[in-house]
């Protein structure tokens, strides 16, 4: 992220505040981690809501938030820094967790069992007493500023022999379990974000949390609110509720035609009968 995008990033938040409605402790427990400088791990599936939560919290306690998105091409020096080529000379540029150290902003690693499992090393002086980042290639060690935390996020259902949070890292966190939100809480959030009314979020609020019925075997992704979100906004443009659902839900899910068959019948029922 650029520190113009930044900056812009800061203006918006600053006129339309992040939403988010805990339905649980989990603002609390934030906090409290914040103010003790405890890093944190927030796990939920895919679309629940852990990045809006963070940038929430972020405005809340009035810090800069820095996100960077989990990747498998994901390097340390990716996070930290590198030199680079610049008017014919060499210059060391520092990577978003640097900056974040430096500033004492939130850094917030989204889906971070998509990078390499060596990239998280590099964090672990950062997630004890120290509070440091050693920066090898500058030989220096660098202080976090006051107010620096680190968040990491992931989807527990991803997790593979392969990729899966270390014990070693998992164990530095303070973590918090995040999940789709009850149904009232669900609708208001999709009312307000996709500038729709009260029934036609709880319209599609209800076939999200039909689809999230499905077993694995049947359905290995489910409708999240994000899709929900996408659906309204659709919606909000004048598509009609049958055609928003088809294309940001029932189709976003599935390739397979019989499933994409089941799913448009299982949002028709619904529909007919509410």
């Amino acid at each position: 992220m650029t520190t113009v995008g930044i900056e812009r990033n800061q203006i918006e938040s600053a006129i339309t505040p992040p939403f988010y409605q805990g339905a649980g402790d989990e603002m609390e427990v934030f906090r409290a981690a914040a103010h003790r400088g405890l890093p944190v791990l927030l796990k939920g599936p895919t679309g629940c809501g852990k990045t809006r939560f963070v940038e929430a919290m972020a405005h809340h306690s009035g810090r800069e938030l820095i996100t960077v998105a989990g990747h498998e091409d994901l390097t340390s020096s990716d996070l930290v820094g590198r030199f680079l080529l610049k008017g014919g000379e060499t210059v060391w540029v520092d990577g978003p967790l640097t900056r974040a150290v430096r500033e004492g902003a939130i850094c917030y690693l989204d889906e971070i069992v998509e990078a390499r499992q060596d990239t998280t090393v590099v964090i672990h002086p950062l997630t004890d007493h120290r509070r440091e980042l050693p920066l090898d290639r500058l030989g220096i060690t660098l202080k976090a500023a006051p107010g620096f935390q680190l968040v990491m996020s992931y989807n527990p259902g991803y997790q593979s022999v392969l990729k899966s949070i270390k014990e070693s890292t998992r164990q530095r966190f303070v973590a918090i379990e995040l999940d789709f939100q009850p149904p009232p809480i669900e609708t208001e959030v999709v009312a307000r974000e996709a500038g729709i009314s009260h029934e036609t979020a709880k319209a599609l609020v209800r076939i999200g949390t039909a689809i999230r019925k499905l077993g694995a075997d049947q359905l290995p992704e489910v409708a999240s609110t994000r899709m929900l979100i996408i659906a309204g906004g659709l919606i909000a443009e004048g598509l009609s509720f049958r055609s928003a659902v088809q294309a940001a839900i029932v189709r976003a899910l599935s390739d397979d035609p019989h499933v994409v068959t089941a799913l448009g019948e299982l949002v028709d029922s619904l529909t007919t009968s509410a």
